[in-house]
């Protein structure tokens, strides 16, 4: 890497590091992410939506002892500029220089898409890094054949597994290794099922944690497309990914980077590594997966784009790069759709207006909660204390907070400290395994989203006491929040766990 390209990468990172830290400052939490801080307290194996790692980078941010947004994004904003150093020196190790460099950078900045998806705190951003850092050692052992960059991929294929489950896509897309005589020569030369057995022997345990708990993926892949997949159409889902990372850069630079994988001369590097990316592309599309999902597949496309313009365009026609960079400027219009580079207030004047999100009962219709999450969790709370201070001292002692959603359970752990709030349990998702064991107390505070009479069947005394709105929700069920007392139980906390177990994702 000379010294224009390393001046190219640390402007970029510069920008984005800005603009992920302003984002900070006008946002409070996404939902999920109230769930992936709390794996940090609860150490394991596995979680019931996703693997293991979150929990220990979860574990080592809950060391600062803070509920600040700056803290809880340490980790990835540091995955976000290694993406973007490593999608650099991919492009380099593809053949591409400053020009392609450039373009690429640019692209990822620009794409509200990777905007919002690397700024929150959850598996997906560092899934999107390991997947990068994997595509990058694959680039090497198809043009070195050497052991070393095949170890390198191991270890990233890896911790890529224990990130996310969707890194089985990229596992798929490596079977084009065997398809090629070069590679499956190499392959064979190193041992590869060694790399086979160390894979396997890493990934077991989270394995062996699924086994014991039921496997509650399939359970929450189940409910998945029974909830939301089943009704998104592949095609939707491709004009969706289109959109979601800036139809611009789709067009200036995903569009030409096919054409460049597809007529490309060098058969012995880009075949493999175009069939590598279209099994990963085939099989992500007939899943059905999310547009998201295909993020780690776009920022494996990008350097061919940035090194179609420059090898195939700007060599004869260096102009061109002028207007092709205007129109990639161009579209940083679209980054406050990714995330919350504006205030709340002027979100709501300059980009809510954008947005048919309006529903019945609320006053506006936010898509992304992260915007008013700071206002939410602080009334909320408060709203909590109230109700908690009004109880008797000796209904107080044992007193719990029952959240019926894993983000309201993460939220009152998360900021009830302060307010000498009680612990919350949930039965919804990972908090599921962290459930308390035995006797009930004789009274538990329960919060909730909108469910009528749903803790009626736990409790015999259900008295709701509090109703919180939201005017920025953007469906029906989050409009209202519900605090009840809730008094004399009917089972323990053990068959509540029972009752609970095959519904651990409603």
């Amino acid at each position: 890497m000379n010294r224009q390209i390393k001046l190219i990468v640390l402007f970029f990172c510069i920008i984005k590091l800005i603009l992920h830290l302003i984002a900070d400052s006008h946002s409070g939490f996404q939902g999920d992410e109230l769930l992936h801080i709390e794996t940090g307290n609860h150490l394991a194996f596995g979680y019931m939506e996703f693997p293991p790692l979150i929990g220990l980078i979860a574990f080592i941010q809950n060391l600062f002892q803070s509920h600040s947004v700056f803290v809880h994004h340490l980790f990835s904003h540091i995955a976000t500029l290694l993406i973007l150093i490593y999608v650099a020196i991919t492009t380099i190790e593809l053949g591409g220089k400053n020009k392609a460099v450039f373009l690429v950078l640019l692209a990822i900045i620009i794409a509200p898409g990777f905007g919002r998806s690397q700024q929150l705190f959850q598996p997906v951003v560092f899934s999107q890094l390991f997947w990068v850092l994997g595509f990058y050692q694959l680039v090497r052992f198809i043009n070195y054949l050497d052991k070393k960059s095949l170890w390198y991929l191991t270890l990233f294929c890896i911790l890529g597994f224990l990130t996310k489950y969707d890194s089985v896509f990229f596992l798929f897309g490596l079977s084009a290794l065997l398809l090629f005589k070069k590679t499956r020569i190499a392959l064979i030369k190193h041992k590869f099922w060694l790399n086979t057995i160390v894979f396997v022997l890493c990934i077991v345990p989270n394995i062996i944690w699924q086994f014991r708990n039921d496997f509650p993926l399939l359970q929450m892949t189940h409910r998945l497309y029974e909830t939301q997949l089943d009704d998104i159409s592949r095609l939707s889902n491709v004009t969706g990914l289109l959109i979601a990372i800036n139809p611009i850069v789709s067009l200036l630079l995903v569009v030409p980077a096919l054409i460049y994988l597809f007529k490309s001369k060098d058969k012995s590097v880009v075949r493999i590594l175009s069939t590598a990316i279209s099994l990963s592309f085939l099989l992500l599309l007939y899943t059905n997966g999310k547009s998201y999902y295909f993020f780690p597949i776009i920022l494996t496309l990008l350097p061919f784009g940035g090194i179609f313009w420059e090898q195939r365009v700007l060599v004869k026609r260096k102009w061109i790069l002028y207007p092709v960079s205007f129109l990639l400027l161009l579209g940083a219009v679209l980054i406050p759709f990714g995330m919350p580079v504006y205030s709340f207030n002027r979100y709501l004047e300059k980009v809510y207006p954008h947005e048919e999100k309006e529903i019945q009962g609320g006053e506006y219709g936010v898509k992304y909660d992260e915007y008013y999450t700071q206002e939410k969790w602080a009334t909320t709370i408060k709203e909590l204390k109230s109700v908690y201070d009004s109880l008797p001292n000796n209904e107080k002692q044992d007193c719990l907070i029952w959240g019926k959603h894993y983000g309201q359970a993460g939220a009152v752990n998360l900021f009830g400290t302060p307010y000498q709030l009680p612990k919350a349990f949930s039965y919804h998702g990972s908090f599921y395994s962290w459930a308390p064991k035995g006797q009930m107390p004789d009274v538990v505070i329960a919060l909730s989203y909108r469910v009528g009479t749903f803790f009626n069947a736990y409790f015999e005394d259900v008295t709701l006491v509090k109703t919180i709105y939201n005017p920025y929700a953007d469906n029906e069920e989050e409009l209202y929040q519900r605090i009840y007392i809730c008094k004399k139980p009917r089972q323990s906390f053990n068959k509540l766990k029972e009752l609970f177990r095959t519904r651990i994702f409603e």
